[in-house]
């Protein structure tokens, strides 16, 4: 969307704004997070605050980050960088990354994966689904949370579940790249979906192309994300 009379761009400066954005609010849960180790919670109530001061500060960055990659998808110069990387060492970066917020949140975790296994991925734009999932997950779980990568039927399946109440069954039972005027009304645009969906759809081999999908139930009992990428 362009202002003819001044000749601004201003879905360009939007993505300014949001990249100037996006660097703030991660050097305040940089600074945030300093502050917790250097003073923990000392009760319940404080260790509640902090968890959502964190929370709400991560998700903000994350959508801040997935707002700025949709701008650079829709506008052709988002770049996808396809390697060879284990999958453990990406499951390992994003528990580092949210580790003060599952200890001020008190929530367990259990990682399932082949130190050996790798892929070819692009490690950031993965990275960043499996953090955005993992912070919505400490949200809402009650007290643990599990990870996994392994094979299946020739493709990478990442796995993230909670013992949560679970998706809500519109969410479940609804393409994933509908984004009903009703819900973004209410800020329920699912988003981080959307995004997921995209970044693995950027992942393509041999007439296959990734993809995500939502469950409820299995071991734990809450909500069950997962992540095929051929």
């Amino acid at each position: 969307m362009k202002d003819n009379e001044n000749g601004i761009d201003f879905s360009l400066v939007l993505a300014s704004s949001v990249h100037d954005m996006k660097n703030s609010i991660g050097m305040l849960l940089a600074s945030l997070e300093s502050v917790i180790e250097d003073s923990p919670p000392t009760n319940e109530i404080q260790a509640r605050r902090f968890s959502t001061l964190h929370y709400e500060a991560s998700r903000i960055n994350s959508e801040l980050v997935q707002l700025l990659t949709i701008y650079r998808m829709q506008n052709d110069f988002l770049p996808v960088l396809i390697d060879e990387y284990y999958i453990l060492d990406i499951f390992e970066d994003q528990i580092a990354r949210n580790n003060v917020l599952m200890e001020t949140k008190g929530v367990g975790m259990t990682l399932e994966c082949d130190g050996d296994l790798n892929w070819y991925i692009d490690q950031d734009l993965v990275g960043s689904v499996v953090h955005n999932i993992l912070v919505n997950c400490i949200r809402y779980t009650y007290s643990t949370i599990y990870m996994s990568a392994k094979v299946e039927n020739e493709m990478l399946c990442i796995t993230i579940a909670d013992d949560g109440k679970g998706y809500p069954d519109a969410m479940i039972n609804r393409p994933i790249t509908q984004i009903e005027d009703a819900e973004v009304s209410k800020g329920g645009t699912h988003l981080g979906l959307y995004f997921s969906d995209k970044i693995a759809g950027f992942h393509k081999q041999n007439n296959r192309n990734g993809y995500i999908e939502l469950a409820n139930g299995g071991d734990l009992g809450g909500g069950i994300f997962k992540m095929y990428l051929p």
